[in-house]
Parts: C-alpha cells; structure tokens; sequence
C-alpha cells in the first residue's frame, strides 16, 4: 500500500475526470477453489479497486458520489468464527481511515445508496465485471442482467481509469523494479537448473516458488516448455532432452501487486546449435531494435512493424522468407513466424487493464486495431507512447507445424515464404526474448536493475557458471 495521500489524489482525480454521478468500484470477493471454505490462495484483488482504495481484503466496494464529493468505504466486519481461523484484521472503518476515506458502511447500505440514485435518475458508473460473483452482485444492486453488463458499463469511467492507469508514478515504477527484480531471481534460477533429463515441471514449480517466497505470487501461470511454437506452453512432465530450446516465460507480483514479465529462451544443453543461433539472433535484434524506435509519440503499433520488417528481412537472408519485404508484412506473411504483437501494457495487471477491454486500454479514436488480419489481430498495444507508459518488448520466431502444414495447403502468401526450407524447422520450437519497457521523457528503457542474459554468449556462459 501507498500513502494515505496518494490514494486521496488518485480519487480526487478520478472524481475531476468523471463530474457527476456515483462511481461503484466493485473489489473482489474470495474464490472456492473446489468447495466452500478452500478458496483460491492467494486472495488477489480487483486491481482498479487497488488503485483507488488501496485495501487487499476481500467483500469491500468503493463508493464515491462525485456530486455530493463524499466517499464511502462498503463491507461488513469480520466476525468472532471468522478471528478464531484468521486472527483479527481492521475495522472497515480503520481501512477506510487508512486511504483518506471519511465513511464506511457494512455492505447492507450498498442496496440503499443504489436505490436512491435509481430514484434520483442519476447516473451510476461501473467498470465491466469479469467475475460472476460481481455479476450477480450487480444484477441485484441495478437490476442490469450480466450479459448486458459489460456492454453498459460506463465508458467515462473507463476511459478515466486507463488513462489515469497507463501513466505510471515514480512510486508505481519502484514497485515494478522491484517485480523485475523478482523476475531476476526467477529467470536465473531456470537457467542453472536446466539440463537434460530434469522435468519441465520441476523447474517450472522452482521459479513458482522464488515469486511466492519474494512476492505475493507470479504475475500469472508461468510458461515453461520445450515446445516454444505454443504460446502459452505450460509446464508438462516430459524431461527435457539434448539439444532441443527451453522457453521461459514467467513474471512476479510484488505485495503490492505489481507486475513484471519477461520470457528467455536457453539451451537444453548449455550451448546454442548454429541453427538455433541462426534464428535467436533475429529474435535477438529484433527485441534491442526496439530500444531504437519507441519514445513518446511514436504508435506502438508502428514499433511492432518496424520490427516485422526487421525480422523478414533477417528471414530473408536465410531463405525462409522472399520477396518485397514491405509487401510480405502488408500481407501479413510475417505471422508465420510471428502471430502475436510486440506486446502489451503492464502494471496492476500483466496484461495491465485488459478486462476493461482492449479496444479502450491499446488502442484510442487515432489508432484502431486490424482485427482481420491473422497475426496483426493479436495485436494488444498500437496507441501513441507517453512518457510513464510500461509496455513490454517480447517479439519472437516461432515454427508451429500445423500452421505451416494450413498455410501451404490453402496457398497462403506462397510468394513470401519458402515452404521447402519451412518443413525442415517442423522440429525446430520457438525462441522468444521479452523485457519490460518503461517509455521516458525522451526514449525509453528496460526495468530491473539486473538484466536476466539474453545475448547467446551471457546465456551459455551463466548456464556453465549455474
């Protein structure tokens, strides 16, 4: 948690941004994990209830009536049966004093406030609920069914929310650096246990435990596999074997729930194949290139295609790829081997603000997304750069059979791509390198103070060090 004074600035803000109504900020209720009293551990927050109130307990929402500029803390105290298993937590009012909010009220109120202002016609703001439990509540408090939930979610407090979310503060950035630091550990505890024969889910489960044991937990379900072609390849039991790329893609939460992210990809025996080096320093470029190129006012959108015409020409030079190089990515050949973006806003969330929906968080009136084109539809982040922003840079090359099998069979960009040369990397993987990106006042630069390895030689030399 922050200081009293920045969670009474943000809403402060927020009730500027939005001038009139009452805002509803639903935070998040525990899980049951497969019955009543075994819930999901831990208890993870609703991030935007985070951001304005600050509180990580579960059963609260936050109320702040912006015409009558009165903020109210919701949520029932906890009982005796409750103390006995968990120990005793603040009062709801003890919470609510702590961020800087006037009242609080057990979650019966909640009914009657709504009421009122269904009454009084005045305008109730909600973000779209992503929780069924939300969901309901939401139906009982304004009577909106769930499926029509998200579509009249309001788009004022939308839009406040990711642009107040997207521009971090000084104190939101340390937080970060201190998630990459934990990704550090995590990354580089990886690399000195792979070697033959150990299982992806040994080690998988060893840069689980560095998040719980530095932080509040990972960022999300951490990536490990030999199949680096799946894009969210979770660990298997399969032993890794000689000679095949091992990708790592996990990331940490601090206790104050930020995020880091970032994705290696190391040689199962210590040492890269020329073919693999072949295709990771593309990769490899690529991800520095970006380095280059992204700075306020550039469109992410433009970073990304500036790096797909990078990596079809290095694609080129090996004979996977040919051609006009401007022509191929405006057809989209360049997904064959890239399918996803370059990547994604990070904060409070790893894919930061995602449940507000993406049109409205990476995209804005300016910049819209293509969502037709394979590949560029996966496309998260396109909007202009502003200094605060934190994206992240995670291009890859990624060989996946069954599309190159799809792709050869309908024809597909046949004047781009070198199908022979492609049967022959059917067993080749994928290789991703993905750093976390802060854009400055006048370029940008990578978070965490201590850079996982990523360029071959630092790879191999710390794999035989480990």
């Amino acid at each position: 948690m922050f200081s009293k004074q920045t969670y009474v600035n943000r809403r402060n803000e927020l009730k500027r941004r939005v001038n009139h109504g009452i805002i509803l900020l639903f935070g998040n209720n525990e899980a049951p994990c497969n019955y009543p009293n075994n819930a999901y551990y831990p208890f993870r927050q609703d991030s935007s209830f985070l951001y304005y109130f600050g509180q990580n307990r579960d059963g609260l929402v936050g109320v702040i009536d912006v015409d009558a500029n009165c903020e109210t803390l919701i949520g029932n105290d906890i009982d005796i049966e409750d103390i006995v298993w968990y120990g005793s937590v603040d009062s709801v009012a003890d919470m609510a004093a702590q961020v800087g909010v006037a009242n609080s009220a057990p979650m019966s109120r909640l009914k009657a406030i709504c009421e009122q202002a269904v009454e009084q016609q005045r305008k109730i703001h909600f973000l779209p609920p992503y929780r069924h439990d939300t969901m309901i509540q939401i139906h009982d408090l304004l009577g909106i069914h769930p499926s029509q939930q998200r579509t009249l979610a309001s788009l004022d407090l939308i839009h406040a929310v990711v642009n107040m979310r997207s521009v971090k503060s000084a104190e939101e950035i340390a937080e970060m650096e201190r998630a990459c630091a934990i990704g550090y550990k995590m990354h580089t505890t990886a690399m000195r246990l792979i070697k033959p024969g150990v299982t992806e889910k040994y080690i998988g489960g060893q840069v689980d435990g560095i998040a719980n044991s530095y932080g509040a937990k990972v960022s999300f379900a951490t990536i490990f596999s030999q199949h680096g072609e799946i894009m969210h390849g979770n660990p298997s039991l399969a032993p890794l074997e000689a000679g095949r790329l091992a990708l790592c893609d996990a990331g940490a939460e601090t206790m104050s729930n930020y995020c880091s992210d970032h994705t290696r990809t190391m040689p199962v025996s210590g040492r890269y194949t020329q073919r693999q080096l072949d295709i990771y320093r593309i990769v490899e470029e690529c991800h520095d290139h970006v380095l280059t190129v992204a700075k306020p006012g550039v469109k992410y959108m433009d970073v990304h295609f500036a790096v797909c015409r990078l990596m079809t020409e290095r694609l080129k030079e090996l004979g996977l790829m040919r051609g006009d190089t401007d022509e191929a990515v405006a057809a989209g050949a360049h997904a064959m081997f890239l399918p996803h973006g370059l990547g994604h806003m990070l904060g409070l969330d790893v894919h930061d603000m995602e449940g507000l929906g993406q049109i409205h968080v990476g995209f804005d009136e300016e910049t819209r997304p293509n969502l037709e084109q394979f590949g560029t539809n996966a496309l998260r982040m396109g909007r202009r750069l502003q200094e605060g922003f934190v994206v992240t840079d995670e291009p890859g090359i990624y060989f996946i059979p069954a599309l190159i099998d799809d792709w050869r069979k309908r024809g597909h960009c046949r004047e781009f791509l070198n199908f022979d040369l492609l049967e022959t990397y059917k067993d080749f993987g994928g290789i991703r390198i993905e750093d976390d990106l802060l854009i400055t006042a006048d370029g940008c630069r990578f978070l965490g103070e201590q850079r996982i390895p990523y360029h071959p030689h630092d790879v191999e030399e710390f794999m035989a060090q480990g």
